[in-house]
This record gives C-alpha cells, structure tokens and sequence, in this order.
C-alpha cells in the first residue's frame, strides 16, 4: 500500500504496458476504484489533486507513468488559449481505456528499450500529443479541426519550413527540441508536428534520426573520429543503440562501414 500526503503539481498518466493482472485499488477525491490491470489499462491522476492512497495486490512489473507539467497544456504547446488551470480541470476517475493513449505509451515505452538519435525529440511529440488527446477526450476541446484550417494558419510555408530544415542540419550534433523547431516555424508544437509530417512525409522524430544517420555515414567516412564520440555527438545513450541503429539502417556495423572507406 502506497499513501500519499501531498497533492502532485503534474498531471500523471499510468498505463499498464504488459498486463500484470494485479488487483489495483486506488482512493482519492472521494473515489474508490478497484481494478484488474490488464494491457491498455489507464489511470489518470489530474494535478493538484490529492490521491489518498494505492493498493497493489502483485507485482506491476510493466507500469509506466507519465508526468506531464502545466507547460504541456499552454497555448505554446497546444495553439488554443486554455485557462492555466486546465491540468487541474481534468478529474480524478476510474481507470479506463482509451487505445491513442495507450499506443501513445507503448511508443515511448519502445524508445526507453531501443533508443534512437532523436529519443528526445520524440518523448516531446508524444507528450505534446498526449496533452491534446486529454483535452480533447475529457475536456471537448477540439484542436484536429484548427489543424487543418481551409487559411493556412496552421500550415508551415516553404519559408519556414526552410528555416526549420536549416536549424536541424545545423545542430545535427546539438540539441533539437519540438518547442524550438516548433517556435522557429511560428507554430505551436502540436500544430507544427503535424504540418512538419504533412511538408515532409514524416515526423520530426523520423526526419531528425534519419538526417543524424545520414550525418554518421559522413563522419565514418571523412575519418578515425572514435566511434564511441560519433554516438554521443548524434545523441545516441551509447555506442551500442548506435550500432544497433546504424546497422538496422545500412546493413553493416559502423565499423564495417569505415572500413569500406580504408586505403
């Protein structure tokens, strides 16, 4: 049994990513919810709400949470001029499903076991879509319909998207963040996310790991710089994921690939 004393300033998500079966048995804003954790299943613990306590009947060995903080529901994040309260609008409730969520979380419960170049860049997106699925879902708020506007407005231009493209070839070796290729195209994150996939044909994720890799095959090529450095500098955890990475993409190992370049 776990208890809390203090409410909690983020808006936590739990979803049960494998199916422990255990018995969950959660108190709080005068609820009592009792569940069989299965795969998919979710509980929702809103910010500034205080959750009394939680009884865990077995082992959870495939629980992830999710914090997201206040900034994750701003017009910055989401394009729509919500009260700053809305984290605390959503409600204490009874565990549900809902499959977008879930998928959601498999996505980053993925990228935690096989990391790739832009994690980072990735776990921004998914928490930014996450943020527009709870608004949406369980406070009516619609933001796909002002996606696609018939004005543009929430379209990225040839201009901007250059400047976007510029930025990400220029800090390949640097830290790309959703909110500062989302700021450079002057769109918030969900918006830009989605028009960067409707310019290019993929996610920014996508485009990012793809470019770094692209980036990798130069550097293997141009010289003996240690393989180990190449997979820190394109943000990979360790030489392992970028091997695994590298090889997936080229069929060969980086070190095989230098090689091909050896006099």
């Amino acid at each position: 049994m776990i208890a809390w004393k203090n409410a909690r300033p983020d808006t936590e998500i739990c979803i049960d990513v494998t199916g422990s079966r255990s018995i969950i048995t959660r108190q709080g804003a005068g609820i009592v919810d009792r569940t069989l954790a299965e795969r998919g299943t979710i509980w929702l613990s809103p910010a500034g709400v205080q959750e009394d306590l939680i009884n865990i009947s077995d082992l959870l060995p495939g629980i992830m949470h999710i914090y997201l903080r206040p900034d994750r529901f701003s017009p910055a994040a989401l394009g729509i001029d919500l009260d700053q309260s809305v984290g605390a609008s959503l409600r204490y409730r009874h565990s549900f499903k809902d499959p977008l969520l879930a998928e959601i979380a498999y996505a980053i419960s993925s990228e935690l076991q096989y990391e790739t170049a832009a994690g980072g860049l990735l776990a921004d997106t998914l928490a930014t879509s996450l943020a527009a699925r709870l608004v949406q879902a369980h406070l009516g708020v619609s933001l796909s319909q002002a996606a696609v506007r018939p004005d543009g407005r929430h379209a990225v231009d040839r201009r901007r998207l250059a400047r976007v493209l510029d930025y990400i070839e220029a800090h390949l070796e640097g830290d790309l963040t959703l909110d500062r290729l989302a700021s450079i195209a002057c769109l918030s994150q969900f918006h830009f996310a989605r028009a960067f996939k409707a310019a290019i044909g993929q996610s920014p994720h996508r485009y990012v790991s793809g470019r770094r890799l692209e980036h990798a095959r130069a550097l293997l090529a141009a010289g003996d710089r240690p393989l180990v450095d190449i997979a820190l500098a394109l943000k990979f955890s360790c030489q392992a994921n970028f091997t695994r990475a590298f090889r997936q993409a080229t069929g060969q190992t980086p070190g095989q690939y230098r090689r091909n370049f050896s006099v």
